[in-house]
């Protein structure tokens, strides 16, 4: 595996790539993708976080590949990653995640849902009023510690909701500019400790 760190090159804005890029969240999705995908049938085999260096934009990837190179906009700075785990290994974590639960509809046809969104209307569903529901903040850190615990069941881990934060829920919405689709997700942000449960 490899860990990589992206950053602008220097020269970037003088590029015609740079203003498409930074429309919106699916555009700059679509930019890191480009930096992995060799061909057109290419599976995702790699993670990535957007921060920020002042007002740029670092991105770091762990992959199963080592980037590639775009010389018009992206710096690509690469090493070999290969994390020694074991079980009962304790680690820290920051994590930007999508999160969403699929479910069916009236119709049949499976949905996929934001889990925040899906946990408020569960609880309208049972009769919580509008003054009993939860903080979206609490509703936040249960679902986020929900679907967590999901992931590390098949991926080798647990987590305690004593020892996560899961907030910073947000919703991003635009329309995609080729064909005019309305884009929506929801976003949550993790902090906190795991235990390795199977390396």
């Amino acid at each position: 595996m490899f860990f990589s760190r992206i950053t602008l090159r220097e020269d970037a804005r003088h590029s015609s790539d740079f203003w498409p890029v930074f429309q919106n969240p699916y555009t700059l999705h679509q930019s890191i993708w480009q930096i992995f995908s060799d061909h057109p049938d290419r599976d995702r085999d790699f993670l990535y976080r957007i921060d920020k260096d002042g007002s740029k934009p670092v991105i770091y990837t762990v992959s199963a590949r080592e980037p590639g190179k775009n010389k018009n906009l992206w710096f690509v700075e690469s090493k070999v990653y290969e994390p020694k785990l074991h079980s009962g290994a304790r680690l820290a974590f920051m994590l930007r995640v999508n999160p969403v639960v699929s479910k069916r509809n009236a119709q049949k046809k499976q949905c996929r849902h934001d889990v925040v969104m899906d946990m408020k209307m569960s609880l309208k569903e049972k009769g919580s009023s509008r003054n009993e529901l939860p903080s979206i903040a609490a509703i936040s850190h249960e679902a986020g510690w929900k679907w967590l615990s999901s992931r590390g069941e098949k991926n080798g881990f647990s987590v305690s909701k004593e020892q996560i934060r899961a907030d910073g829920y947000r919703q991003e919405k635009f329309i995609k500019k080729k064909g005019g689709r309305r884009i929506q997700f929801s976003i949550l942000d993790f902090l906190g400790k795991l235990t390795v449960t199977d390396p």
